[in-house]
């Protein structure tokens, strides 16, 4: 015969109160001691007691979920975002619901669909949208976006991604180049609008003209870096001293290209990444790279977002995290 599964009203009675405190110790609503709180999950311990969530959802409007929208789960940066909200939803007792939208804005619209048909509490988002085409569609929960820009959001976190380009490109100017290869993603993200921005900020400042035949726009991928160094090497030689790149996987293939056709990094070309993946670390040369505080990412944005759903307003709507360089054998 099955066991009987405990109620909540099993729990009233054995702690000696009523279902209603009980419920009350439950969603944390307060109204009762610190003595009858500690007996009753003393209680829910002894019991074995587990609340239905869908019955609290249904009563109090909330799911204790939060929605993550992520443009690349397989992305190192956005996979240590994802890792640190986790960690910090956890302690306020939120799980997160993770979706991946392949930067494709269409997959980002029927995740936000899902995820309000799921009741989420909140969203946070990186689209990886210029602009929310159907923000609209979001504006009955509260949301923050992080990393990238799109113009009309409402409350945002992000690096500063413009010193990024800048800190990255000096330290080649500051070593000796004067022909610096960017190598960029090629879609329109804040991120890699304003990191070029910091590498032309760079260039003027040294005094360097900008060359137009020095910018290469790719999509962010190894094996696409690789095969068009590759090709650039065959058809014009080197014709750059040092190479910045918007992400860490394109300076990797980089490195490996340039070091198989026989030249010398740091002393032929000098190479710097954006991001400080774990394998920029361990490469050979170890890269230099951009390190972007993923864990104060995470942290001001779960912040804010708690507010939003506590309160409905968040006093600071824009935070922009600083940067810094890590200083590798690869520079």
């Amino acid at each position: 015969m099955a066991e009987k599964k405990i109620s909540i009203i099993d729990v009233a009675q054995k702690a000696g109160v009523s279902t209603a405190t009980v419920s009350r110790v439950i969603n944390k609503n307060g109204g009762y001691s610190k003595k009858t709180e500690e007996k009753v999950m003393q209680t829910i311990r002894e019991c074995g007691f587990t609340p239905n969530g869908n019955a609290i959802s249904l009563r109090t409007n909330r799911s204790h979920s939060i929605g993550v929208i992520v443009p690349d789960i397989t992305n190192e940066f956005f996979a240590k975002i994802v890792h640190e909200l986790d960690i910090f939803f956890l302690k306020h007792r939120y799980s997160l619901l993770i979706c991946d939208s392949n930067e494709d804005y269409q997959l980002e619209d029927m995740h936000i669909r899902n995820l309000l048909q799921k009741n989420v509490d909140g969203i946070v988002y990186i689209s990886g949208q210029d602009e929310i085409k159907n923000i609209g569609n979001i504006q009955s929960v509260p949301v923050v976006y992080i990393d990238r820009c799109p113009q009309n959001a409402d409350v945002l976190i992000h690096s500063d991604n413009k010193a990024g380009g800048y800190l990255a490109t000096k330290e080649l100017l500051k070593k000796g180049c004067r022909k610096i290869l960017l190598m960029r993603d090629l879609r329109y993200a804040s991120t890699i609008r304003n990191r070029k921005a910091g590498y032309l900020e760079a260039l003027e400042e040294f005094g360097v003209p900008y060359d137009e035949s020095l910018e290469i726009s790719i999509f962010p991928e190894y094996d696409q870096a690789k095969e068009v160094l590759e090709r650039l090497l065959k058809l014009s030689g080197c014709y750059f001293d040092g190479i910045v790149t918007t992400c860490d996987m394109m300076a990797l293939a980089c490195v490996h290209v340039l070091t198989k056709a026989g030249y010398r990094i740091p002393e032929d070309v000098k190479v710097a990444g954006f991001d400080n993946i774990s394998l920029s670390e361990f490469c050979n040369p170890p890269l230099t790279t951009i390190t972007q505080d993923t864990k104060g990412m995470a942290q001001c944005a779960g912040k804010a977002l708690l507010e939003l759903i506590r309160h409905g307003e968040v006093k600071q709507k824009r935070t922009v995290l600083p940067v810094s360089l890590e200083v590798r054998k690869s520079t």
